[in-house]
């Protein structure tokens, strides 16, 4: 049997992927932003312009997606719409350091994350219609999350530069270091 959706819910889903829509200009927006910040560092400099590439098109899958669920009329909460100006303030002020910047753009990129997956997991018991409606949103939350992961790396560099002016150590044996001290932190939080 086929579930259907009331209009409550259906506006409630509508609601988060229009959050989430707002969420995808942020992220782009950001991007734009730090772009200038990080163009000495070639790799940084480019996997950004990747990801800027990869949310655009993330954006024009999420606004296809509520076209297709409420005629794309919905708009963000106003608390949504808050938020996006505070972080706009703090990206164009100085308060924050690059580092900081960066690691602010990672919490908006899991906020997307999970207000895709879990827009995703609405659709998994409503019904088929809403399952069909969002699918597309299935390829914005896996890039989301490649992103995520990628900018750990970025994060650990930029981090690493603003704490001693140096780059971190990337060698084979400063990853072996790094996986010898969580499995140990791992078992001491197993004794304790």
């Amino acid at each position: 049997m086929v579930a259907t959706l009331d209009d409550t819910k259906r506006s409630a889903i509508a609601m988060e992927i229009a959050d989430l829509k707002a969420l995808q200009e942020l992220l782009i927006a950001t991007e734009e932003k730090l772009q200038p910040a990080v163009s000495g560092d070639t790799e940084i400099s480019d996997r950004l312009n990747d990801f800027i590439r990869d949310d655009r098109e993330n954006l024009a899958v999420i606004q296809e997606v509520l076209a297709k669920f409420d005629g794309g009329s919905v708009q963000p909460r106003d608390n949504i719409r808050q938020y996006i100006d505070q972080v706009n303030r703090l990206m164009d002020g100085t308060e924050l350091t690059l580092y900081q910047k960066v690691s602010a753009y990672e919490r908006i990129k899991h906020q997307a994350v999970m207000t895709g997956l879990i827009v995703h997991k609405a659709s998994q018991v409503v019904g088929e219609d809403v399952k069909e409606a969002i699918g597309s949103l299935n390829q914005v939350n896996f890039k989301n999350r490649a992103h995520q992961e990628q900018l750990k790396g970025v994060m650990e560099v930029l981090g690493t530069r603003e704490l001693t002016g140096k780059d971190p150590d990337q060698s084979v044996w400063a990853r072996t270091q790094d996986a010898v001290a969580a499995v140990r932190g791992m078992f001491e939080g197993l004794t304790q």
